[in-house]
């Protein structure tokens, strides 16, 4: 168990440092200005092809908003559950360390998106009510893959039945797939925000993985 913790780790730190060169990359490489408003952005020629080439597609943009709602909806949950814990066991220190952990992990993932709402990397390739908003990394991308993997590894352990348990996983991943996809299908995200969600969220969820296992028992 020690073994296969660090090996979390280990890649935790490799998909963390991955995002940092990536985002790095981002914003030295090839950058021109091809986004509305004259907005810049990095790997100008790819993103650009490949935003042509997808077009733009404000259903599945307005799709995905709404079922951001979902991975909400599981913060929400898992904070109730870890005030009712606190509430029946009187003392905060006696909530769920795995419980406990999330809600450090849902503090970083709120903290690093309000970062690059401040530092801004890049805007969107089209104006949101006619405006520039922010778009690197993918937000979207973000709150699906840390809140919903991590809500997995919360129903692994909670779940007893393995038919549910399976079903349940099978929907979150399926899930996943499909919000990743069709954010970027929609046309609202370059190609970069998409990777640099995906990076900065694998390393995060494993850094978790990581802190969850120095608890359990070789």
């Amino acid at each position: 168990m020690k073994k296969e913790n660090k090996k979390n780790l280990y890649i935790a730190i490799c998909f963390l440092s991955a995002f940092l060169f990536w985002t790095a990359a981002v914003s030295l490489v090839d950058v021109r200005a091809i986004g509305p408003e004259g907005s810049s952005v990095g790997f100008a020629k790819v993103n650009s092809l490949v935003h042509k080439f997808l077009g733009v597609h404000m259903d599945l943009y307005i799709i995905t908003d709404w079922l951001s709602l979902i991975p909400v909806g599981v913060v929400l949950g898992f904070a109730y559950l870890g005030l009712l814990q606190w509430i029946k066991r009187k003392k905060f220190s006696k909530i769920d360390y795995s419980i406990l952990v999330l809600g450090g992990f849902y503090v970083v993932v709120m903290a690093v998106y309000v970062l690059f709402e401040i530092f801004v990397v890049n805007y969107r390739p089209l104006l949101i009510n006619g405006c520039l908003e922010a778009s690197y990394p993918s937000s979207t991308t973000m709150l699906v893959m840390c809140i919903m993997p991590t809500a997995m590894m919360q129903t692994n352990c909670r779940i007893k039945n393995p038919v549910l348990r399976k079903t349940v996983n099978t929907a979150i991943f399926v899930f996943i797939i499909f919000m990743v996809f069709a954010r970027l299908v929609s046309g609202v995200h370059w190609l970069t925000d998409i990777v640099g969600g995906a990076l900065l969220s694998t390393g995060l969820v494993k850094m978790y993985s990581y802190i969850i296992g120095l608890k359990q028992k070789p």
